[in-house]
């Protein structure tokens, strides 16, 4: 007797290729997949806000990344490398999934945040970093994102002053200029200053 069962449909592709010639699979990364040019270059190109800045670029997660950076360091003057690369790389998922807003976040639920865990593990041990943060240190990091969504929000994406304290909290005491000025760059120049912070970062950690 001749079967009729239809044939199995292929499972979905859930990698994406990089330009580095990397797959890596979103399911299940790993460290070997991860590349700092693929990151830098990714995350240059994905826009904060869903675009919705003032300027003739978008605000890069490249550039918010360089500058959460900055603020950890200016709460914790003597933070090692190792965690100030930490600070640099906390969104570095989003060179592959994009930058959702939080209200997204949310409405997605769980999924997502596993997703998104799996990855920034990976991006963790691909440089030398525990897949997951001492608390203390996450909670720094958290810190100065909130910081950074505070100057971003205030400088390009139109909230007042007022609004902004209620959502993220008190504004950090820093002049806004050098990475602090959130004036969008463009990707290429949003690129190299992220890599910039990456290597001398990475040569800290390597001297220790």
């Amino acid at each position: 007797m001749t079967s009729t069962r239809a044939p199995e449909k292929p499972a979905p592709r859930a990698w994406q290729r990089m330009l580095s010639g990397r797959r890596l699979d979103l399911l299940n990364p790993t460290p070997m997949d991860v590349e700092i040019e693929d990151i830098a270059h990714g995350l240059s190109r994905v826009a904060r806000w869903n675009g919705q800045t003032t300027g003739a670029w978008a605000f890069s997660v490249a550039q918010h990344s360089v500058m959460v950076e900055a603020l950890t360091v200016e709460a914790t003057p003597g933070l090692s490398p190792a965690w100030r690369l930490a600070a640099l790389l906390h969104d570095a998922s989003e060179y592959v999934v994009g930058d959702m807003i939080s209200p997204f976040k949310t409405a997605v639920g769980y999924d997502y945040r596993k997703l998104e865990k799996g990855l920034q593990a990976a991006v963790h041990l691909r440089f030398g970093l525990p897949a997951d943060l001492p608390a203390d240190i996450a909670r720094k990091i958290k810190r100065a994102d909130r910081q950074g969504a505070y100057l971003e929000a205030t400088q390009i994406a139109g909230f007042s002053a007022a609004e902004a304290r209620r959502l993220w909290g008190a504004p950090p005491k820093v002049r806004i200029a050098g990475p602090f000025d959130a004036a969008p760059q463009p990707p290429d120049e949003a690129k190299a200053g992220f890599l910039k912070r990456f290597e001398t970062l990475a040569a800290a950690m390597a001297r220790r």
